[in-house]
């Protein structure tokens, strides 16, 4: 009985936790972004722990990335509301990770078109079960409603959607966090949008689907547009140079330390002992810098 008590108590707090609210920053004129937390999926930012981005035209909204869960989806909602009073009629998922997916059964209901690469869709499809596992382990009752929903529009590497005058171009240069990885591109405004291609502020991850070679490749191809603004897909609005000084430079280290440390017979039990010291100031550098470089050992053992 006792154990029954807890977990009903457990499962109150659970639903009655508060959502933690979305930083909305106006990026440019009708750009936004929304900007989660940086740390852990939880309870409390019902997996919207990345940023998120928005294009308004006079014709209705376009969503960058829908949120992590069905409430996820709603809070974005929520917040979408208090910036513009039009319908979001296209959401793009720029990749195959939760918050890039999870919540594209919101937007369909509401009657939204979604888009996405083929390689993201078929990293979403083999991956699902696993993603929605562990969401019900970290968020618990706040993954209620979250159901797969697929994109009604695919792509292999480009499509281009105009909306209300604004042209608004998706890429997907090459496999980067996740195999899909697409970034968008508003040429008017010179704002892109990266999804997990570009990290800011906090350590990427390199998890053992991510190519960290043709991810420098999909971080060339955003960097060659010369972009005024970047929307990472982890952070706040940013520049390029801080965009390349996160992200680029710190793969760029990774794959060089780890290469140095084969090269000298080392193994991957002490590839997290690899120099990655200059990037010590980003958040989640402890959890995440050990993890990176075995995941990059690996990888260098095949290329």
């Amino acid at each position: 009985m006792r154990i029954l008590s807890l977990a009903t108590v457990l499962l109150s707090t659970l639903l009655s936790w508060p959502a933690l609210a979305l930083n909305t920053v106006e990026v440019a004129a009708g750009i936004y972004a929304f900007v989660g937390e940086k740390a852990q999926r939880s309870p409390a930012n019902l997996a919207n722990n990345a940023t998120f981005g928005l294009i308004v035209t006079d014709e209705g909204a376009v969503l960058v990335d829908p949120g992590g869960s069905w409430k996820g989806a709603e809070a974005l909602d929520t917040a979408i509301g208090k910036v513009t009073d039009k319908p979001v009629r296209y959401v793009i998922n720029t990749g195959g990770q939760d918050h890039r997916w999870l919540g594209n059964g919101y937007w369909r209901k509401k009657g939204a078109t979604i888009i996405a690469s083929d390689a993201a869709v078929a990293d979403q499809k083999e991956r699902n079960s696993l993603q929605l596992t562990m969401l019900d382990q970290l968020i618990g009752a706040q993954l209620e409603g979250t159901e797969p929903a697929y994109a009604d529009v695919t792509f292999e590497a480009s499509h281009t959607l105009t909306l209300g005058g604004t042209t608004i171009e998706i890429r997907h240069a090459a496999p980067a966090h996740t195999p899909g990885d697409a970034f968008v591109w508003v040429p008017l405004a010179k704002t892109v949008f990266t999804g997990d291609i570009v990290y800011t502020e906090r350590i990427l991850g390199v998890l053992p689907f991510s190519k960290s070679k043709t991810w420098l490749e999909a971080f060339d191809a955003v960097a060659d547009l010369n972009p005024a603004h970047v929307v990472p897909g982890h952070g706040a609005p940013t520049t390029l140079a801080r965009a390349k000084a996160d992200t680029y430079k710190y793969l760029v280290n990774l794959r060089t330390r780890v290469a140095e440390h084969m090269d000298a017979g080392g193994d991957m039990i002490g590839a997290p002992k690899v120099d990655q010291s200059a990037f010590k100031h980003l958040e989640e550098f402890e959890a995440l810098a050990g993890r990176n470089a075995q995941a990059v050992f690996g990888e260098l053992e095949f290329e």
